[in-house]
């Protein structure tokens, strides 16, 4: 009796924990406090008090280690991935796409922006995507209404994007690596319906922005900020970068060995190749374009706010919680396909990231095996869900401080529209799956 007491003590306790960190990420900006101190003292506490409780020290450290291993696994990758990009950025690589965007209409200019920032974000990811396209709109637009509604169509577009690539989002990137979905699989299943989320807000813009022509500003379309490369670097870089981010779900299918070996190799490659193009330079000039300064500049708040909830959920998995909510939802929702929209929908509230550790912990591959619909109806819809709402995505937040964008503007301009993207692409979904399967 007294240790079901104890146990049902730490739970109540664990349970406090999670939602006062939980809610410490969500009001982030009210609160100012950076959600990754929220996320790691949260983890802290809670494998705290599981081990001063549980009454087995190493069995709890042995879970840890576990827990650990699948955690860093998902880092190494995301620094590969957001040091390549850097690399790029410091070659002024994305003036490659950039630079051949021109076109004098309003529609097509958005039909346009959607459709390079749907694929661009699938390839990088729906965060640098993000930044790079609305920052190219400040250089192609001069009114500030147009460049507000272009910034919900790129933010809708973005994390439409990645949620059909293993490496466009970082919610289905965890599923690749924890291997609930396989790249190619994710790739055919969620593609059409990532497509109609955003085509459907695209057909509604474009059809009221009809007539309207593109008012750019005085200067130069293409305009270059701080040290100039040459076009060679600029290419080489730019293609090389994308050829490895490409190339890691082939090395993946190839070795069978996890993704974060294979962008490692490829930051390596990288590296020797930056090393080698710029050997005859001064250091002066080729200090801001090597593979040590990207390094400098990648978000480690954001790493580290990964690995904070990461383990923090992991808590939760170990002593049952989450498969305890699981079968709750299971006998009180009965429909896995609404339990997923709503999980959707919720993470247009509060980040994505947790509340897909949370589903990965719920749910076990046993009961639901690689490439089931669960898992690839969730890449779905928690990696569009987030479009709901400017503060549901980090795509959203990074192009809110970008534009300054307003909380009400978005929810009255830009919430209807991914709101009715995000229900026809499940509806979509739903529908191909009954149809192939």
């Amino acid at each position: 009796m007294p240790l079901l007491i104890e146990s049902s003590a730490m739970l109540t306790a664990l349970l406090v924990i999670f939602v006062l960190c939980y809610a410490a990420i969500a009001l982030e900006h009210p609160l100012k406090v950076n959600k990754s101190a929220s996320a790691l003292i949260g983890a802290g506490l809670l494998w705290t008090v599981y081990a001063l409780s549980a009454g087995d020290p190493d069995a709890v450290a042995q879970e840890l280690g576990e827990s650990l291993l699948g955690t860093a696994q998902i880092v190494f990758f995301l620094i590969g991935a957001m040091t390549i990009v850097e690399v790029v950025d410091a070659h002024n690589g994305f003036v490659v796409i950039t630079e051949r965007i021109r076109t004098t209409r309003l529609p097509s200019l958005m039909w346009l922006v959607g459709f390079v920032t749907f694929f661009l974000s699938a390839i990088l990811d729906n965060l640098t995507t993000a930044i790079v396209m609305v920052s190219l709109m400040k250089k192609l637009l001069e009114r500030r209404e147009d460049r507000l509604l272009f910034a919900g169509i790129i933010v809708i577009a973005a994390n439409a994007g990645g949620a059909w690539s293993p490496i466009g989002d970082v919610t289905t990137t965890m599923l690749w690596i924890g291997g609930q979905i396989t790249s190619l699989a994710i790739v055919k299943s969620v593609f059409i319906p990532s497509l109609a989320n955003l085509l459907v807000p695209l057909c509604v813009i474009a059809y009221v922005l009809r007539g309207q022509v593109v008012l750019a500003p005085q200067r130069s379309m293409v305009e270059q900020e701080g040290p100039q490369t040459t076009a060679f670097e600029r290419e080489l870089m730019f293609y090389l970068g994308l050829g490895v981010l490409v190339a890691v779900p082939v090395f993946k299918t190839w070795t069978h060995l996890p993704p974060y070996m294979g962008i490692l190799l490829g930051l390596g490659l990288l590296w020797l190749v930056g090393d080698l193009v710029h050997r005859d330079k001064a250091d002066d000039d080729k200090d801001h374009l090597t593979l040590v300064r990207a390094l400098s500049r990648i978000d480690m708040g954001s790493i580290t706010f990964f690995i904070g909830i990461l383990l923090a959920v992991a808590t939760l998995e170990h002593t049952h919680v989450l498969s305890d909510i699981a079968q709750w939802l299971d006998a009180s929702v009965g429909r896995l396909d609404i339990i997923v929209m709503l999980i959707g929908l919720v993470s247009a509230v509060v980040d994505n990231v947790p509340l897909v550790a949370a589903s990965m912990g719920m749910y076990s591959l046993s009961q639901y095996p690689t490439d089931s619909f669960l898992w690839e109806f969730m890449a779905y819809c928690a990696g569009t869900g987030g479009s709901i709402l400017i503060i549901g995505s980090a795509a959203g937040v990074a192009a809110m401080g970008l534009e300054r964008i307003d909380f009400i503007w978005y929810l009255r301009k830009i919430s209807f529209y991914a709101l009715i993207g995000y229900f026809a692409g499940a509806g979509l979904y739903i529908l191909q799956y009954q149809i192939l399967h």
